[in-house]
């Protein structure tokens, strides 16, 4: 698609290009030539990238919020960018200048359908945090609730759908031309990004998940999460209690101290294994800026703007491949990753599957107590990238979840093995997935289908005994027709004789050409040249059938 400079774009597709020159560069060095170094080489390779990467992230942020999210969504390619990529990225500061009260005033009012005095009891003029697609305010609703109020930015979603029109075009273009492009596919990249800002943009889906999530984690008794104010909450306004604690970063080493944190750990681990692996739907960004710690010792999780849905026969994979890398068995874990994606023309099947269980088998040599398994399955993305395997977004995503979920368990106790988890929790899964399958609805379709097979059963099983009775039973078998073969092996035979009798003539004539005779043709004997003449037309019609005329036999239809 040719780019269409419009004169509004044309400042972004700049500042676009000359991101990509700055950062396409070779110094850009994949994540396999720090796993080529090893050791002290690669933590020093890493060192001087480090650099470059927090500059990325930087020049990200400047470019505004759909820049921002493309940061944070490279932050889950591991296969696309160096481990110190990943982590500047994910540590993205989506802090910019708050907009005016009068403007969030004036978005509220015309939302809600009333002035905010009239709204709420309080509503803080400053702003409790300021992103790049909107802004909180603490407030009491009149009743007495302590709410935030979650404020979309004007004039948001016209820049981030600018923006993305400039992506796109550039996206398409760099895999139409490069084999960068065709190898990453950054227009499908670029798909994704824009499903996850339609639906970060849209709060009354937030609130939808919040609803949700709280629902499906009700069991879980020290994790909370707040909950919605249906009446109060738009497509661009989102009302929900306030949580008051901290962010687990944010703790002190004596408050970390004072709390359970293999409980609090443990509870955490479980319930994020029920949303992926029984539930389907999870709360995608589990950084440690996203969980809180209450005040009274509970986890908040918050944020639900992203979140990530799953399959039924991709968790049954995702359970499977986790128990093999949990328990270090490699050659399955590769056979299990490649039943969870499909492979491209150049996919390399052997060494796929050579380096997912090597890599399975090293991190197990090296920890085999706590093995990592969020990096793993990352590796596996970047691995399958290499191998031109393509993995669906939901294992990027997953990946990226556990890989945050590990940092915030280790901070919370550092000796925790998520791994034990796993194996423990794998039983309680299975069990949890079959009362799924059990459901009234599930059960009403296969009572129908059960009823059905019933009631046709003896009509079928009358008609195959009357076939056998009268002798007209058939079966039909795929097997080769004798007739090709013995045609054949007919022309065959044939040919090798008239190669003898045509063989036979030349050897006569030659033989015929020392007698003397008065019958001449060209001044020579006159029959050894007969036999001459016939040899060499049969022999140009033998050549002629087997140039023109030789073909597969067709196969007889069934009917003849």
């Amino acid at each position: 698609m040719p780019l269409s400079l419009r004169p509004e774009r044309i400042k972004r597709y700049k500042d676009v290009v000359a991101l990509l020159i700055k950062y396409g560069r070779s110094d850009l060095v994949k994540q396999t030539d720090l796993d080529i170094a090893g050791g002290e080489h690669a933590q020093a390779l890493a060192t001087t990238m480090q650099p470059k990467a927090e500059e990325l992230a930087s020049d990200l942020e400047k470019l505004g919020p759909t820049f921002i999210k493309l940061g944070q969504l490279l932050s889950t390619r591991g296969d696309l960018l160096p481990e110190p990529y990943l982590e500047a990225l994910a540590r993205l500061q989506d802090q910019v200048e708050p907009f005016s009260f009068n403007e969030v005033e004036q978005i509220v009012s015309t939302e809600l359908g009333a002035r905010i005095s009239k709204l709420f009891a309080e509503f803080d003029r400053e702003p409790t945090a300021a992103a790049s697609l909107a802004q909180v305010h603490r407030a009491r609703m009149r009743d007495g609730r302590l709410v935030v109020v979650k404020v979309q930015r004007p004039g948001v979603r016209e820049t981030i759908v600018a923006d993305l029109e400039a992506l796109e075009q550039i996206a398409e273009f760099i895999d139409a031309h490069t084999e960068v492009g065709k190898r990453y596919e950054f227009s499908n990249m670029l798909t994704e990004l824009r499903q996850s800002l339609l639906r970060e943009l849209d709060f009354k889906q937030e609130a939808s998940n919040l609803r949700r999530l709280r629902t499906s984690l009700r069991e879980f008794e020290r994790i909370v999460i707040p909950e919605p104010v249906d009446d109060f909450t738009t497509s661009r306004v989102l009302t929900m209690d306030y949580v008051t604690g901290k962010k687990v970063t944010d703790l002190s080493p004596l408050r970390l101290m004072e709390l359970d944190g293999p409980a609090l750990s443990e509870e955490l681990f479980r319930a994020y294994l029920k949303q992926i692996l029984v539930d389907g739907f999870f709360h995608a960004d589990p950084h440690p800026g996203n969980v809180f710690i209450t005040d009274d010792n509970c986890i908040a999780l918050i944020d639900l703007g992203m979140v990530g849905h799953v399959s039924g026969a991709f968790q049954e994979n995702l359970l499977r491949l986790l128990l093999a890398i949990s328990e270090g068995r490699g050659d399955e874990a590769a056979e299990v990753s490649m039943k969870m994606g499909e492979s491209k023309p150049k996919f390399d099947k052997h060494d796929f599957e050579h380096r997912v269980a090597n890599l399975v088998v090293q991190h197990a040599d090296v920890t085999p107590e706590h093995i990592d398994a969020g990096h793993v399955v990352l590796e596996i993305t970047r691995i399958s990238a290499d191998c031109w395997f393509r993995l669906p977004s939901e294992f990027t995503l997953i990946a990226k979840a556990l890989m945050n979920l590990d940092r915030v368990v280790y901070t919370l106790a550092p000796d925790f093995d998520p791994n034990a988890i796993i194996r423990d929790e794998a039983t309680n899964i299975l069990t949890r997935r079959i009362v799924k399958s059990i459901q009234p609805g599930s059960v009403l379709t296969h009572a129908i289908e059960i009823k059905e097979f019933v009631e046709r059963l003896p009509t079928r099983v009358n008609k195959i005994l009357d076939a056998i009775g009268n002798n007209d039973l058939k079966i039909s078998v795929d097997a080769i027709d004798e007739r090709i073969v013995l045609d054949g092996l007919q022309k065959v035979a044939n040919r090798i004789t008239l190669g003898l009798v045509l063989a036979a003539l030349i050897v006569s004539a030659a033989l015929l050409m020392r007698v003397e005779t008065s019958f001449r043709i060209l001044g020579y004997p006159g029959l050894p040249m007969i036999f001459f003449l016939l040899a060499a037309i049969a022999g140009i019609v033998l050549v002629a059938s087997i140039v023109f005329y030789d073909k597969h036999p067709r196969k007889n239809s069934g009917g003849e």
